[in-house]
């Protein structure tokens, strides 16, 4: 049976159930599509699906899987968000990271085309970049990634890339900066068992009473600790709205790629200061050695982004990004 409500669009969203994918899904609702989600819940939470989305718990290299969702919904865009991004794991396991990154999304493309569906939306990473030659970072900027992760992610956008080329099929890569923050009303926000970035880690560190390790601090920034560019989650999962308005037009380009980074850097002793100003309390910390392959400075040129897609980042300051993680943090509801 065919699962179609009055002519509106049908989104399949894979890995709708974790931290930017939820708020994707929930961002696709108010702008009036209709998502259907899959996840096999390794780091997604049940919890975060909205109610009354159409959820599916499994693997997307279940090909079975894939064929019965695509016959019981009339799939018209995919959105990827299912992907392993731990760069220290890829370094010790790459296998995970090309089986599931690059092998398992190649399958899930080749599910699309069985089925007719020929617009693709990709979570990629400003991990694609590698060291910066120069900033802010735009979509010009060679790509070198200095881990697996980061290849594992730029040679599924090369993939894309081929698949636009040769067949009916368009593709939008959009490339984070650091995602980061919580919603603004406390529904929803990042809830992964093992913090992977900076600013979750720091909050969890809060709780616990662990001293947070800054690594380096004597970069070649103001204050010696090293500057990224924080982006809010809802100005992510915005940033996917509007990739998918353009890239259902009739006009949009078979294969593009948007940075979605706020496009101003922020100090890591930055955001301990921010942290201890919303906290009402000193943030202990202390500088460590540098970590191999850490940039000193990484910030986007979201000129792109803003011009062709009228994206323009409204959360994406480190007072607001922090405030709502740190409401979130303490008041998570799953």
């Amino acid at each position: 049976m065919s699962f179609i409500i009055g002519g509106v669009k049908m989104i399949f969203v894979v890995g709708g159930a974790g931290y930017i994918g939820s708020f994707t899904v929930r961002c696709l609702m108010e702008a009036g599509y209709q998502p259907v989600v899959l996840d096999n819940l390794s780091t997604g939470k049940r919890e975060a699906v909205p109610d009354g989305v159409p959820f599916h718990e499994g693997d997307i290299a279940d090909r079975s899987l894939l064929d019965t969702i695509f016959r019981q919904y009339r799939i018209d865009a995919v959105m990827h968000f299912a992907a392993k991004i731990k760069v220290g794991e890829s370094v010790e396991r790459p296998d995970l990271y090309y089986g599931n990154n690059l092998q398992k999304a190649i399958a899930l493309l080749d599910a699309m085309r069985a089925h007719g569906c020929d617009r693709f939306i990709l979570s990629s990473t400003a991990a694609v970049y590698g060291e910066p030659q120069y900033l802010p970072v735009d979509e010009n900027h060679p790509a070198n990634p200095i881990n697996p992760y980061g290849r594992s992610k730029l040679m599924l956008e090369t993939v894309l890339r081929d698949y636009s080329a040769a067949f009916p099929f368009k593709a939008i890569v959009l490339r984070y900066f650091n995602a980061a923050g919580a919603d603004p009303e406390g529904n929803g926000g990042e809830s992964q068992e093992v913090k992977q970035n900076f600013i979750p880690i720091m909050l969890h560190n809060l709780e616990k009473g662990i001293i947070t390790d800054v690594f380096g601090g004597d970069w070649e920034t103001p204050d010696g600790t090293p500057i990224r560019d924080y982006v809010h989650i809802v100005d992510i999962a915005a940033g996917h709205s509007l990739a998918l308005k353009a890239i259902m037009a009739d006009t949009a380009k078979s294969f593009d790629i948007f940075n979605l980074g706020a496009g101003v850097g922020s100090s890591v002793k930055e955001a301990l200061d921010v942290l201890a100003a919303v906290a009402g309390k000193p943030v202990p910390y202390r500088i460590v050695g540098r970590r191999a392959g850490d940039p000193g400075k990484l910030v986007a040129s979201n000129v792109k982004a803003a011009q062709e897609l009228g994206w323009k980042p409204k959360y994406s300051n480190l007072k607001t990004i922090i405030s709502t993680a740190y409401q979130w943090h303490f008041n998570r509801k799953y």
